[in-house]
């Protein structure tokens, strides 16, 4: 009995051992996977979420992933979707580039959901790039930082360019939804699906699920929240600097399949085969030529099912908690002044190019931008540029849940190789302060209070992630957007919130964009 009772007890101490043993191997959809743990985090990288959109498959909706042997390797990234060298501030740890990319990476930490009863909150987050460009492997998406925070962090590939927004009069036809584009939209649906069921694995909470991103992925973001495909797979949303709702919208399908069909005809491809056919590379070179279009969101009736100006109107969109803004220097002066330094002269000459053809709407313009002129033609050319769709998208919203609106103006530092720090928040300059990444930016001499700025950015977007409101003990308070006075966070050294007074300037370009 001694013996019997001795070998129970060690048995018991062995399973608990392994219950508390930080699991590196997991079951997911298609098989079991290996990751490791690497400074308390637990790193799983190129899983893959979606059978590989190749051949047959290519321009098709996403396919459930196929099945391997085995267990897989999680160490090492996936392939990046296709595309071409855009911006020179992407840095990619992929190991290439192919049509086989749809993969995703998950950082959790190493004792997430050991023991405990509901799981980590979660993050996605999805890659910015103009629709064209962007991976999962950038190292300011790592989720690590995060994951220290006491969350289940992911990015998660999508197809780009014409791989992932081509709309076509014989994809149409062969659609049993008779709409084509989106693809790229469905890849990310298809990835929140795969968090849905599977992400209990790594200790995440499928009912606690964030999406986020920044330009494209706040573009992407906005979409999401309007995409039937999507509803019940996120509770709550992060967009910086970009919505479906600004200038370049979603046009309607028939605009985009003529799009589509003058880009095949002008690369040589007469058939959607010819075309399924075509080398990748081919279609890439297809993209660099003068001329060529640049692809992005469809109101396509089943992806995109209406104007999304319209689901937002009617307040179709999914209702959840949505944390948003932009920063202070989207887009510089020189954008709309041919470059040189601004001056009133400039300035008047740029308002008389863009809306002097009617003489009240010259007027109107001239009164709404009327303040430092250096300022202003900043704020023309990010207004007309970003800022507007990305304001219109948290006014609407704010109507329908729980909004905080943010204004981030902290400048991104020296170089390391001695240029100067920058004059304002450049576009995307954001991001690693609010994913806690400066390190992984070799580029920037980051300061203590760049890393101070960090840990306030990263700390309202935590808490927002883990309670669904940015508020949390150390941190400004911030109130929601609806509140009267003083409800927009700037976000710099100094964070505080204050009293919006840009409602007249959007209004104006409201009335822009319904006159198109």
């Amino acid at each position: 009995m001694k013996q019997a009772s001795a070998g129970i007890l060690l048995a018991a101490a062995t399973t608990l051992a392994h219950a508390a043993a930080p699991a590196t191997t997991v079951k997911v959809e298609g098989g079991r996977i290996e990751g490791r743990i690497e400074d308390g985090v637990r790193a799983f990288r190129g899983i893959p979420f979606a059978a590989p959109p190749v051949g047959a498959l290519r321009w098709q909706a996403p396919q459930p992933v196929r099945p391997w042997q085995g267990v897989r390797q999680a160490v090492e990234f996936g392939n990046r979707c296709m595309q071409l060298p855009l911006y020179s501030d992407m840095v990619f740890r992929s190991p290439g580039q192919s049509e086989d990319c749809l993969y995703l990476n998950v950082w959790a930490p190493a004792n997430a959901g050991l023991g405990k009863k509901k799981g980590l909150p979660v993050l996605v987050y999805i890659y910015g790039g103009g629709l064209a460009t962007g991976d999962g492997s950038e190292p300011r998406y790592e989720g690590a930082a995060m994951a220290k925070q006491g969350i289940v962090a992911l990015t998660v590939n999508y197809r780009l360019g014409a791989f992932g927004f081509l709309a076509h009069p014989e994809l149409t036809a062969e659609s049993t939804h008779k709409a084509s584009g989106n693809y790229g939209l469905m890849d990310q649906a298809a990835a929140l699906a795969w968090v849905k069921k599977n992400i209990a694995a790594f200790g995440g909470d499928p009912q606690q699920v964030t999406i986020a991103g920044e330009s494209a992925g706040s573009y992407s973001v906005s979409a999401q929240m309007i995409m039937p495909m999507s509803q019940g797979l996120f509770a709550r949303a992060i967009g910086e600097s970009g919505s479906v709702l600004g200038r370049r919208g979603a046009p309607p399908l028939a605009d985009a399949e003529k799009q589509g069909a003058a880009f095949a005809q002008a690369a040589g491809f007469a058939t959607l085969k010819e075309l399924r056919a075509a080398p990748a590379e081919a279609l890439l070179q297809a993209q660099a030529r003068p001329g060529a279009p640049s692809f992005g969101i469809v109101t396509d009736g089943h992806v995109i099912d209406r104007p999304p100006l319209d689901s937002y109107a009617q307040g179709r969109q999914a209702k959840v908690p949505l944390l948003a803004g932009w920063n202070s220097q989207e887009m510089h002066a020189g954008a709309i002044l041919d470059n040189q330094e601004p001056t009133p002269e400039r300035f008047q000459a740029a308002l008389q190019r863009f809306y002097g053809a009617d003489p009240a709407v010259l007027a109107e313009a001239v009164r709404v931008y009327d303040y430092d002129v250096a300022d202003a033609a900043r704020d023309l050319a990010s207004d007309r540029w970003i800022v507007y769709g990305t304001w219109k998208w948290i006014d609407l919203h704010a109507k329908a849940a729980p909004t905080w609106r943010y204004y981030y103006s902290r400048p991104r530092p020296a170089t390391v190789d001695g240029r100067p720090a920058a004059t304002g928040a450049t576009h995307s300059a954001e991001i690693e302060y609010a994913m806690g990444n400066l390190d992984g930016n070799k580029v920037y001499a980051w300061t203590d209070e760049d890393r101070a700025v960090s840990r306030t950015m990263q700390g309202y977007f935590a808490n927002f992630i883990k309670h669904g409101d940015p508020n949390g003990a150390g941190l400004p308070a911030w109130p929601l957007l609806t509140q009267p006075g003083a409800s927009v966070m700037r976000i710099d050294v100094e964070s505080g919130a204050y009293e919006p007074q840009d409602r007249a300037r959007f209004e104006f370009h409201d009335r822009q964009a319904a006159r198109q």
